[in-house]
């Protein structure tokens, strides 16, 4: 990486790995699996040459727990995986939401269930990001549509779980995990980089899950003489398990609000058009590309169209959405599932404005699929 405006011909799974390391990240476990394998195998190479740690764990349940172990030892840490992985992590991933532990997740999503078609793109992980791990848990899951934005989300990713002390998923795919984009990296200067706040209290005094003003009490890392409890069980200020509902509900009035309070800084999306439009097209990752093909396509046809990029997928934009399907009659959103974030559109737009174009066979969604969306509305059918 260079800080010369320079264009690089880039891997988006590469941009990915680099993203990591301009954001600070010098620990990776991870194991081996289409399509995530390049970002392991570039920060294999990469992170030994800023004084980082690589391993290759025996599978993805180690790998998140490396993650979670290489965090409270106060390094910021990731893992990359596809969705057979992905579920056998989301119990760990539960467990460092609820012991506020940062890290960053990726998920380069493939058809699924199961192996799937491991070298075909899907955005079936969508639901498992926000449901997969059980209980009730805030999460911040983003969505990158090219290479650059890839890069930026990976950086924004550790922004958020160092920022709001919990782990943050990356959800990208196939087709945007391999293909090349020339892509012009940004001065290293020039990046936000969070760095987790310390304590000026003594070890006696320290609360690690103490109910600041700020909802985020400071992470102080094992072995700088801070000695404190981390569970998986409901727990006190100082971590220790806890059956009193004075503690617990004073927890998880923190714990919700922490995010909830941070919605302007944590959703993240791009909007073109919305205020003229009589409908509107609502997409995120790879298919953000064939939608706005499509918008365009429609727009020299003369109609009024309006395209809302979602880059942050949960918390789910939902006033964002409101406001603007409000005085429309037609929202057309296309996903690679069976309609997953159509569900959220649908529950905040009406079920009756909402037109779904879906394909879950490992295929791309081509622009002349959605702009039939667009004018059969239009058409009255």
């Amino acid at each position: 990486m260079t800080a010369n405006p320079t264009s690089i011909l880039m891997q988006g799974d590469e941009a990915c790995a680099e993203g990591a390391i301009a954001a600070g990240c010098r620990f990776f476990a991870g194991y081996p699996i289409t399509p995530a394998t390049e970002i392991a195998e570039v920060l294999a190479r990469r992170l030994p040459q800023v004084g980082g740690k690589f391993i290759q764990m025996e599978d993805e349940i180690g790998s998140i727990a490396a993650v979670i172990g290489a965090s409270v030892g106060g390094v910021k840490a990731m893992t990359a995986t596809s969705g057979p992985g992905f579920s056998l992590m989301q119990e760990n991933i539960g467990y460092a939401a609820m012991a506020e532990i940062p890290c960053v997740i990726v998920d380069v999503q493939r058809m699924g269930p199961s192996t799937g078609r491991p070298t075909s793109p899907a955005q079936g992980d969508v639901m498992q990001a926000r449901w997969g791990t059980h209980g009730d848990h805030p999460v911040i899951v983003l969505s990158p549509s090219s290479v650059r934005e890839t890069f930026n989300l990976t950086v924004q990713a550790f922004v958020f779980s160092e920022r709001y002390r919990t782990p943050v998923i990356l959800l990208t795919d196939e087709v945007i995990g391999h293909m090349r984009e020339h892509v012009v990296l940004p001065d290293p200067q020039s990046i936000e980089r969070v760095d987790r706040s310390g304590t000026t209290v003594p070890p006696e005094w320290y609360k690690p899950y103490e109910n600041f003003p700020t909802d985020v009490p400071p992470l102080v890392p094992f072995g700088e003489g801070y000695r404190y409890h981390i569970t998986g069980l409901h727990h006190d200020e100082r971590g220790y398990p806890t059956s009193s509902l004075d503690d617990i509900h004073l927890w998880q009035g923190r714990f919700f609000r922490k995010v909830g309070r941070s919605l302007s800084d944590i959703l993240l999306y791009d909007e073109d058009g919305v205020k003229e439009a009589e409908t509107l097209v609502i997409a995120y990752g790879v298919v953000a590309r064939s939608a706005r093909h499509a918008v365009e396509m429609a727009r020299e046809r003369g109609h009024k169209v309006g395209f809302l990029k979602l880059k942050t997928l949960w918390p789910f934009a939902e006033e964002v959405v409101e406001h603007a399907a409000a005085r429309l009659h037609h929202v057309v959103v296309p996903e690679m599932n069976r309609g997953q974030l159509a569900l959220e559109v649908e529950r905040v737009a009406g079920r009756h404005k909402v037109y779904r174009v879906n394909r879950s066979d490992g295929e791309m969604i081509q622009p002349s699929e959605i702009l039939t969306g667009i004018e059969e509305w239009r058409q009255g059918t």
